[in-house]
């Protein structure tokens, strides 16, 4: 049985939509419905554009912009929660993974074989995270899970001399328990987003507010580089939305540099005398195409 979860499998077919992608749709979208309005001005006869219907159709339109933008405030909002708590799990993941190593290092040259599989999880996750191609960030790779497994069994393989290298290696389970949660956090949270429903509810109240723009607007260029303007900076929000609920593989990514840093250190004792020099190699799992 696979260690990936179905929602890993969802999110890669999501990606071929790129929230660019989608901002790009609601912004033609809505440019269209707002020249369909100044359109139709031209058509309408006079006593269907009288001040008494302007009022009506402007205090209508109210109540759908009040609503639209209290949506895309609080979509705004709970997108860049989403964004922050991931970026705090991967900081924590990189510390996990400090500590973890620093008490297997107190623990002795018994606990090397751990160390090296935990370096080698350490560099596996970091690639699986924040690939080259954006493309292949894979948050459930089977090939990275198996090496925290293997890590797993290397603690319980080992039998502690006294009270503190058992205390040690209490400490050491817990941390690469932590390590584990976080893989399976980031994989399930990578499902969390707006419904595509819900998007497309968005996007036709604000084409209908347009449109109304467009309807009662002057004809002249100063009324049609308004309404581009925004029609884009709304459309703009709704693809900003979708990149921070993205968080890995996006435009606005989180951060790598904690994983990077975390790194840096498992190598730099990685070079020291008292670290075991060679590291099994183990490939890492094909990336999606």
């Amino acid at each position: 049985m696979s260690d990936k979860p179905d929602n890993c499998y969802r999110v890669a077919l999501d990606t071929r939509l790129t929230p660019v992608n989608v901002g790009l749709i609601v912004f033609a979208i809505i440019l269209t419905g707002a020249f369909a309005g100044w359109a139709a001005n031209q058509y309408l006869p006079d006593y269907q554009l009288t001040e008494a219907t302007r009022t009506l159709v402007s205090v209508s339109m109210a109540v759908v912009a009040t609503i639209s933008a209290l949506v895309l405030g609080l979509l705004i909002s709970t997108a860049n929660a989403s964004f922050v708590t991931r970026a705090g799990e991967v900081t924590a993941l990189s510390a996990d993974i400090l500590r973890l190593d620093q008490m297997l290092r107190r623990y002795g040259p018994e606990a090397n074989t751990a160390r090296r599989t935990l370096r080698q999880y350490a560099e596996h996750k970091t690639a699986d995270l924040f690939p080259e191609d954006p493309r292949d960030v894979d948050l459930c790779n089977p090939s990275t899970y198996e090496l925290l497994h293997q890590l797993e069994d290397s603690l319980l393989a080992l039998e502690p001399a006294n009270r503190g290298d058992q205390w040690r290696l209490e400490q050491a389970m817990t941390l690469a328990g932590k390590i584990g949660d976080i893989r399976w956090l980031l994989a399930q949270q990578s499902a969390e987003r707006t419904p595509k429903a819900f998007v497309g509810l968005l996007t036709f109240w604000l084409t209908s507010l347009f449109t109304s723009f467009g309807l009662f607007a002057p004809h002249n260029l100063v009324s049609a580089l308004a309404l581009t303007l925004c029609a884009l900076a709304v459309s703009a929000a709704i693809g900003m939305i979708l990149e921070l609920e993205q968080a890995f593989g996006g435009l606005l990514r989180v951060s790598p540099q904690p994983m990077h840093s975390a790194l840096s250190i498992l190598r730099d004792y990685a070079a020291r005398s008292d670290y075991p020099k060679t590291l099994v190699h183990i490939s890492p799992a094909p990336r999606r195409s």
